[in-house]
């Protein structure tokens, strides 16, 4: 016995957010770049430590603070589009073919 009932559902888009994520991490490797070349602290001794960090290791710190900026920033904004996509739905007929083998 087959019997196919249709219905109605809602298709919209979403952005995809792996590539939102990648993006993020891109974007706070440039940021600790452009940030560890812009300023050079790093010839004075650190007042809390009293010890010298060469540029790579300043690097590596802003690295530590600019990759999960950049990573939640571009979350926010794929949220956002994400909001902006739910406002265009597009309604499709659908039909479910189901099949009963007894």
């Amino acid at each position: 016995m087959t019997h196919t009932p249709q219905s109605r559902v809602g298709v919209r888009r979403s952005p995809k957010y792996g590539v939102f994520t990648a993006l993020g991490v891109a974007l706070g490797i440039l940021a600790a770049v452009i940030l560890a070349t812009a300023f050079d602290g790093t010839t004075e001794q650190s007042p809390f430590t009293e010890v010298s960090y060469s540029q790579t290791q300043a690097f590596g710190f802003i690295l530590l603070w600019c990759v999960p900026a950049g990573i939640a920033l571009m979350m926010i904004v794929a949220l956002i589009l994400d909001r902006i996509a739910s406002r265009h739905v597009r309604q499709a007929t659908v039909t479910v073919d189901m099949v009963d083998e007894g």
